[in-house]
Protein backbone atom coordinates (compact mmCIF):
# COMPACT_ATOMS: atom_id res chain seq x y z
CA UNK A 1 0.00 0.00 0.00
CA UNK A 2 1.29 3.24 -0.76
CA UNK A 3 1.33 6.40 2.05
CA UNK A 4 0.40 10.25 1.82
CA UNK A 5 3.34 12.10 1.42
CA UNK A 6 6.48 11.77 -1.05
CA UNK A 7 5.28 9.36 -3.35
CA UNK A 8 7.74 6.46 -4.58
CA UNK A 9 8.04 6.25 -7.73
CA UNK A 10 9.83 2.61 -7.31
CA UNK A 11 7.05 1.67 -4.78
CA UNK A 12 4.03 2.07 -7.37
CA UNK A 13 5.72 0.52 -9.93
CA UNK A 14 6.11 -2.83 -7.79
CA UNK A 15 2.53 -2.20 -6.49
CA UNK A 16 1.11 -1.45 -10.05
CA UNK A 17 3.00 -5.00 -11.33
CA UNK A 18 1.92 -7.15 -8.60
CA UNK A 19 -1.56 -6.01 -9.13
CA UNK A 20 -1.96 -5.69 -12.61
CA UNK A 21 0.76 -7.85 -14.69
CA UNK A 22 -0.56 -8.65 -17.30
CA UNK A 23 -0.88 -4.46 -18.29
CA UNK A 24 1.20 -1.76 -18.48
CA UNK A 25 -0.58 1.51 -17.25
CA UNK A 26 -1.31 2.51 -20.09
CA UNK A 27 -5.38 3.48 -18.84
CA UNK A 28 -6.84 2.57 -22.64
CA UNK A 29 -5.32 -0.56 -23.12
CA UNK A 30 -7.04 -2.03 -19.36
CA UNK A 31 -10.51 -2.84 -20.43
CA UNK A 32 -8.59 -5.17 -23.29
CA UNK A 33 -6.63 -7.14 -20.68
CA UNK A 34 -9.13 -7.60 -17.78
CA UNK A 35 -12.52 -8.33 -20.11
CA UNK A 36 -14.19 -10.19 -17.43
CA UNK A 37 -13.37 -7.69 -15.29
CA UNK A 38 -14.18 -4.24 -16.91
CA UNK A 39 -17.57 -2.46 -16.79
CA UNK A 40 -18.32 0.81 -18.47
CA UNK A 41 -20.65 3.72 -17.30
CA UNK A 42 -21.61 6.91 -19.56
CA UNK A 43 -21.02 9.96 -18.00
CA UNK A 44 -24.59 12.10 -19.37
CA UNK A 45 -28.54 10.00 -20.15
CA UNK A 46 -28.55 8.92 -24.15
CA UNK A 47 -24.86 8.41 -23.82
CA UNK A 48 -24.18 11.92 -24.91
CA UNK A 49 -20.93 12.38 -24.97
CA UNK A 50 -20.06 16.33 -23.61
CA UNK A 51 -21.89 18.61 -21.71
CA UNK A 52 -23.10 21.53 -22.32
CA UNK A 53 -23.89 23.22 -19.34
CA UNK A 54 -22.99 23.32 -15.80
CA UNK A 55 -26.41 20.94 -15.08
CA UNK A 56 -24.67 18.46 -17.38
CA UNK A 57 -21.50 19.26 -15.56
CA UNK A 58 -23.04 18.09 -12.26
CA UNK A 59 -24.28 15.16 -13.56
CA UNK A 60 -21.21 14.00 -15.36
CA UNK A 61 -19.49 14.69 -12.13
CA UNK A 62 -22.37 13.51 -9.55
CA UNK A 63 -21.90 9.90 -11.81
CA UNK A 64 -18.20 9.72 -10.94
CA UNK A 65 -18.45 10.57 -7.10
CA UNK A 66 -21.19 7.91 -6.89
CA UNK A 67 -18.99 5.26 -8.32
CA UNK A 68 -15.84 6.62 -6.67
CA UNK A 69 -17.50 6.36 -2.87
CA UNK A 70 -18.72 2.68 -3.90
CA UNK A 71 -15.74 2.12 -4.61
CA UNK A 72 -14.47 3.26 -1.46
CA UNK A 73 -10.64 4.56 -1.83
CA UNK A 74 -9.89 4.76 1.43
CA UNK A 75 -7.99 7.61 3.10
CA UNK A 76 -6.28 8.38 -0.12
CA UNK A 77 -7.27 8.56 -3.90
CA UNK A 78 -4.08 8.10 -6.27
CA UNK A 79 -4.22 10.19 -9.07
CA UNK A 80 -2.42 9.14 -12.40
CA UNK A 81 -2.34 11.63 -15.34
CA UNK A 82 -0.07 11.42 -18.42
CA UNK A 83 1.25 13.57 -20.89
CA UNK A 84 2.87 12.70 -24.69
CA UNK A 85 6.44 13.62 -25.99
CA UNK A 86 8.44 12.73 -29.10
CA UNK A 87 11.05 11.70 -27.12
CA UNK A 88 12.29 9.83 -23.47
CA UNK A 89 12.48 13.48 -22.26
CA UNK A 90 9.85 14.60 -20.15
CA UNK A 91 9.34 18.21 -21.90
CA UNK A 92 8.01 19.61 -24.26
CA UNK A 93 4.60 18.20 -23.10
CA UNK A 94 1.93 18.22 -25.62
CA UNK A 95 -0.72 18.85 -23.33
CA UNK A 96 0.14 21.06 -20.98
CA UNK A 97 -2.82 21.32 -19.03
CA UNK A 98 -1.94 18.30 -17.43
CA UNK A 99 0.37 20.08 -15.50
CA UNK A 100 -2.59 22.35 -14.45
CA UNK A 101 -5.22 20.41 -13.05
CA UNK A 102 -2.25 18.08 -10.88
CA UNK A 103 0.21 20.15 -10.45
CA UNK A 104 1.54 18.30 -7.03
CA UNK A 105 2.21 14.82 -9.31
CA UNK A 106 5.41 13.35 -9.30
CA UNK A 107 7.12 11.81 -12.44
CA UNK A 108 6.63 7.86 -11.66
CA UNK A 109 7.73 6.57 -15.41
CA UNK A 110 8.01 6.92 -19.08
CA UNK A 111 6.05 4.25 -21.53
CA UNK A 112 7.21 3.58 -25.09
CA UNK A 113 4.44 2.78 -27.21
CA UNK A 114 5.27 1.95 -31.11
CA UNK A 115 2.69 2.11 -33.91
CA UNK A 116 3.11 -0.01 -36.78
CA UNK A 117 5.30 3.27 -38.25
CA UNK A 118 9.43 2.36 -37.25
CA UNK A 119 9.96 5.52 -37.34
CA UNK A 120 7.51 7.08 -35.12
CA UNK A 121 7.80 6.36 -31.41
CA UNK A 122 5.12 8.04 -28.97
CA UNK A 123 6.34 8.79 -25.42
CA UNK A 124 3.59 8.31 -22.43
CA UNK A 125 4.77 10.63 -19.31
CA UNK A 126 2.93 8.34 -16.57
CA UNK A 127 2.82 11.69 -13.03
CA UNK A 128 1.23 10.03 -10.00
CA UNK A 129 0.30 12.00 -6.67
CA UNK A 130 -2.38 10.63 -3.68
CA UNK A 131 -4.83 12.70 -2.61
CA UNK A 132 -6.83 12.96 0.83
CA UNK A 133 -10.25 11.05 -0.44
CA UNK A 134 -13.30 12.94 -0.50
CA UNK A 135 -16.11 13.99 -3.39
CA UNK A 136 -14.70 17.35 -4.34
CA UNK A 137 -11.05 16.30 -4.82
CA UNK A 138 -10.76 16.01 -8.41
CA UNK A 139 -13.50 18.24 -9.75
CA UNK A 140 -10.90 20.07 -11.76
CA UNK A 141 -9.51 16.63 -13.22
CA UNK A 142 -13.12 15.10 -14.00
CA UNK A 143 -13.83 18.35 -15.48
CA UNK A 144 -10.85 18.63 -17.83
CA UNK A 145 -10.91 14.66 -18.87
CA UNK A 146 -14.92 15.32 -19.75
CA UNK A 147 -13.75 18.39 -22.09
CA UNK A 148 -10.82 16.28 -23.84
CA UNK A 149 -8.31 18.46 -22.32
CA UNK A 150 -6.62 15.73 -20.51
CA UNK A 151 -5.94 11.83 -21.17
CA UNK A 152 -4.90 8.52 -19.64
CA UNK A 153 -6.05 9.28 -16.32
CA UNK A 154 -6.57 6.32 -13.97
CA UNK A 155 -7.67 6.40 -10.34
CA UNK A 156 -7.69 3.80 -7.88
CA UNK A 157 -7.06 3.23 -3.92
CA UNK A 158 -3.55 3.26 -2.21
CA UNK A 159 -3.52 -0.39 -2.69
CA UNK A 160 -4.64 -0.54 -6.24
CA UNK A 161 -7.27 -2.86 -5.51
CA UNK A 162 -9.11 -1.45 -8.32
CA UNK A 163 -8.66 1.19 -11.32
CA UNK A 164 -10.63 3.88 -12.68
CA UNK A 165 -10.25 5.30 -16.11
CA UNK A 166 -12.57 8.58 -16.64
CA UNK A 167 -12.51 9.64 -20.32
CA UNK A 168 -14.63 12.16 -22.09
CA UNK A 169 -17.74 10.55 -22.20
CA UNK A 170 -17.56 7.94 -19.27
CA UNK A 171 -15.37 5.84 -17.41
CA UNK A 172 -14.03 2.73 -17.36
CA UNK A 173 -13.79 0.58 -13.95
CA UNK A 174 -11.43 -2.61 -13.37
CA UNK A 175 -12.80 -5.00 -10.48
CA UNK A 176 -11.28 -7.30 -8.42
CA UNK A 177 -13.35 -9.64 -9.49
CA UNK A 178 -16.16 -10.69 -11.80
CA UNK A 179 -18.92 -10.35 -9.17
CA UNK A 180 -18.00 -7.33 -8.14
CA UNK A 181 -18.13 -5.84 -11.29
CA UNK A 182 -21.57 -7.39 -11.54
CA UNK A 183 -22.46 -6.14 -8.61
CA UNK A 184 -21.16 -2.21 -9.77
CA UNK A 185 -23.14 -2.99 -13.15
CA UNK A 186 -26.61 -4.40 -11.83
CA UNK A 187 -26.53 -1.18 -9.34
CA UNK A 188 -25.99 1.08 -12.26
CA UNK A 189 -27.86 0.02 -14.86
CA UNK A 190 -28.91 3.07 -16.84
CA UNK A 191 -25.75 4.08 -17.12
CA UNK A 192 -24.72 1.65 -19.15
CA UNK A 193 -24.10 1.67 -23.26
CA UNK A 194 -26.69 -0.10 -25.26
CA UNK A 195 -23.78 -1.24 -27.64
CA UNK A 196 -24.01 -5.66 -26.59
CA UNK A 197 -20.04 -4.86 -26.56
CA UNK A 198 -20.88 -2.61 -23.45
CA UNK A 199 -18.90 -0.01 -25.19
Amino acid sequence: MLTNGDLDPRALSRLWERQWPECPPFADWLRGHYPDRWVRFHSLSESKRYPDNEAEYAVVLDRHYTLLSELDPGADLLIITADWTNTAAITPQQWPRRSQVAPSARHWQTLIEEPDDPDFHSYTQLYAELRPWRPGIVDTVLRAVADDEIGGVILGPSDLRWLYHPYDGGTDVILPTCSERDALRARHRTWLSNHPSGY
